[in-house]
């Protein structure tokens, strides 16, 4: 008799331990799962689709995950992903797998997300993206390449001038738009010999270049038709001397946008959607409603930036609906036992975070 309620008692301590759900409403599967993957990649794209300044992200690695069952169907997977700035600008139609990743010497930037995907019907889609970037640090940058030149601020005078001096040399030897500056993306400043290298971005009006006597009055083609340069601004004694390269995109043709999606998050909509980043204590899954939250839209970008900071491309939510209508804060993340890892064996090792595709900074 004491044999089989001992067998009962383990077999109950058992079944706690390898609940993979429980009350708690969430999961969290390996990091390098191939479904999780997806789900990643499928945030990169979103990430991409919106981005219109700055350069593509590339994923590097996912840091977390949890998947949440969402009511009545489907699953959303909450992620936290880093990324690599590649080379290609945000409006190059490149395809992303196309891209070269930006690499240390070149001073590489890393962006930090917070994703929400939804899988539904074998479909993921995003629901909520957050996002910052930041520029590797000069002391790695120095350790791989010493004397290579760290990025410059965007407005910095010498960038600023190069741009428009390129831009110039660029216009002159054009035969036919005009082009006017749309952005200045990158720049450092070279200290042997002494030069400021920068790449922008342009857009076509419909100026005819050999042409134009007032830039003001210029406007932008109704179907755009953006470039992308890089140059080099060399100061000689007596002068400077200039020398640039321009790709020319194909013409994008206007679109009418669509009105929002309930399930998709877009730069410049107020109306988002969420699931939570973890559950309050004592809150059962079941009461959960993915529902709109309205959120204040992004600061635009400090003038003296190095980069384009991702945290200008996406807003996030503070707050999600619960099924009272009440909103509530997101609390602090509980611990979830793994199937088949007693409690007592010692700290938990999670299969996070996952491996990394290019280099760590």
């Amino acid at each position: 008799m004491k044999s089989f309620i001992l067998l009962l008692c383990l077999a109950q301590l058992w079944g706690c331990h390898s609940a993979p759900h429980g009350p708690l409403g969430y999961r969290e599967p390996n990091c390098d799962d191939p479904e999780t993957e997806q789900a990643a990649l499928a945030a990169v794209d979103h990430i991409n689709q919106f981005l219109l300044q700055g350069y593509k992200q590339i994923l590097n690695q996912i840091d977390k995950v949890k998947v949440w069952s969402r009511r009545p169907v489907g699953e959303v997977y909450e992620l936290e992903i880093d990324t690599l700035e590649t080379t290609c600008h945000a409006l190059d139609p490149t395809p992303l797998a196309n891209c070269s990743v930006r690499q240390v010497a070149q001073h590489a930037v890393e962006g930090d997300c917070k994703v929400h995907v939804l899988k539904l019907d074998g479909k993921f889609s995003v629901m909520f993206a957050k996002c910052d970037s930041t520029p590797d640090s000069a002391e790695d940058v120095r350790k791989v390449c010493p004397n290579c030149p760290l990025l410059a601020p965007l407005n910095d005078t010498r960038v600023v001038h190069a741009a428009e001096a390129a831009l110039a040399a660029f216009n002159a030897q054009n035969n036919g738009s005009y082009y006017q500056l749309l952005e200045i993306s990158r720049a450092q400043l070279v200290p042997l010999p002494v030069s400021t290298y920068v790449e922008f971005a342009v857009a076509a009006t419909d100026c005819v270049a050999k042409e134009v006597t007032d830039p003001a009055k210029c406007n932008l083609l109704a179907e755009k038709q953006y470039g992308f340069c890089k140059a080099t601004l060399n100061e000689k004694v007596g002068g400077e001397e200039v020398a640039v390269t321009c790709t020319l995109f194909q013409t994008q043709p206007v679109v009418i946008q669509p009105q929002p999606d309930a399930n998709v998050a877009t730069p410049d909509a107020v109306v988002e959607q969420a699931t939570p980043a973890s559950l309050p204590a004592g809150q059962p899954a079941a009461s959960l409603v993915v529902g709109p939250m309205v959120v204040s839209p992004p600061r635009g970008p400090p003038s003296h930036r190095v980069h384009y900071d991702l945290r200008y491309a996406f807003s996030g939510v503070d707050s999600v609906e619960s099924a009272s209508g009440e909103a509530f804060h997101p609390g602090k993340p509980h611990k979830v036992t793994q199937p088949g890892v007693a409690g007592a064996a010692g700290p938990l090792v999670r299969p996070c975070p996952g491996r990394i595709r290019h280099f760590k900074i």
